[in-house]
Order: structure tokens, then C-alpha cells, then sequence
């Protein structure tokens, strides 16, 4: 008797234990899938997309006009000169060397007549130049207390380098052409009459030391 119910209260026992474990499992299955009894659905992850930095070139700026050349009028000074540049043959010491720099040293006097600015042209003048000294010194007389000069510009069609390699001070003949000037007060009035263009015949005499020319003399040929 005992022995049955033993039985018995085993075999009630596992199917008990069944039938939780079938409720637990239909539970679970209720509660991790869809209505329909699919799959459970895949629990999604979103992952925010990169931020891409696009840099966008600024516009640049409009390149501006070069500054326009004005010569001197009886309104007002030359603006914006442009400075004369040695060429690189007139640091030569030969023949050709010295013409290229006597048709400098003339733009750099020219320069000067035309802005005031004697410096350049004083710089490859040698003190024995008289003439160099007593040009350069009338012009910058003549931009004080505001005044200025009108025309004045130099040319020199034509260079002659009579050369002698033996020589310290190389002689030349030039043409110098200088066109008319003009004498300004700085309330527009003539200071002086004006100095007439003039076409000459120049003798030149340049030296070359310590690896330059300068103008050593300067005369008119008569």
C-alpha cells in the first residue's frame, strides 16, 4: 500500500514538474516573440553616422591694380615713379659693363628730377664729380618747402665707352637729351623761368672699385 502511493506521489510529482515546465517555456516564448508566434525580433542598435567637415575655400580677394604712373604737372608732383633697376651687365667691369651703367646712372638722375629723391644717384657719384654734386644739390633745392619740378627726364641715345684697359678712370662720349623744365611753388606759382631742353654732347668718366662703377666726372664737350 505504501509502495503505490509512493508511486503514485513520484508520478504526480513529475507531471507536475512537466507542466510547469511547459507553462515556464509557453510563458517565455509569449513574451520574447511577436503575436503571430514568429521569431523574436532581433533587437536593432542605431549608430549615429559620422559628421563630415567640408571646408570651403574662402574667395580671395580681387588682386589690386598696380599704381599708375603720373609725371609732374603744374597740378601737382609725379606719383609713383617707377625706380630705375641697374641691369646686370653694369656690374661688369668691361666695355659693355660701363655703357649699361652710364644709361642707369642717367635713369637715376632722371628719377631724381622727376621725385626729389637724389640718394640713388648720389650713391654711385664719386666726390670728385663736381657736376654730379652741384645737379643733384640744385634738385633737391628745388623740392623744399614743398616745391617740385615738371619734366627734366633724361635720355642717351647714344653711349660711346672709348675704352683703355690700362686706364683707372674709363672715358666716354653720350648724347644727353633732357627735356624742359618747370620751376613749382607749392601754391602753383613758377618760381624761376623755365630751364630750356637741352641735346648735348657729354664727356663721361666712370671708375670701377670694389666691384662697381661710379661717375668720377662729368662734363659738356663744347
Amino acid at each position: 500500500m505504501s509502495r503505490h502511493l509512493f508511486a503514485s506521489f513520484s508520478f504526480v510529482r513529475v507531471r507536475t514538474a512537466v507542466l510547469v515546465l511547459t507553462a515556464a517555456l509557453l510563458l517565455s516564448s509569449c513574451q520574447g516573440g511577436s503575436a503571430s508566434g514568429g521569431p523574436p525580433s532581433e533587437t536593432s542598435s542605431t549608430t549615429a553616422s559620422p559628421t563630415v567637415s567640408v571646408s570651403v575655400p574662402s574667395a580671395s580677394a580681387t588682386p589690386s591694380a598696380p599704381p599708375v604712373y603720373k609725371p609732374a604737372d603744374a597740378k601737382g608732383k609725379a606719383e609713383n615713379v617707377p625706380i630705375p633697376v641697374m641691369p646686370e651687365l653694369a656690374k661688369e667691369n668691361s666695355k659693355a659693363g660701363l655703357e649699361a651703367f652710364i644709361g642707369y646712372w642717367f635713369q637715376l638722375l632722371s628719377y631724381a628730377y622727376e621725385t626729389g629723391d637724389t640718394a640713388r644717384a648720389k650713391e654711385l657719384s664719386n666726390e670728385s664729380c663736381l657736376l654730379c654734386a652741384d645737379l643733384l644739390s640744385g634738385v633737391a633745392t628745388n623740392y623744399t618747402e614743398g616745391r617740385w619740378l615738371v619734366g627734366g627726364k633724361y635720355q642717351t641715345p647714344v653711349i660711346d665707352v672709348i675704352w683703355e684697359p690700362s686706364a683707372a678712370s674709363q672715358p666716354a662720349k653720350v648724347q644727353v637729351l633732357q627735356q624742359q623744365i618747370l620751376y613749382v611753388n607749392v601754391d602753383g606759382s613758377h618760381g624761376r623761368e623755365p630751364t630750356a631742353a637741352i641735346n648735348d654732347a657729354a664727356a663721361f668718366f666712370g671708375e670701377f672699385a670694389d666691384g662697381s662703377w661710379s661717375t668720377t666726372d662729368l662734363g659738356v664737350i663744347r
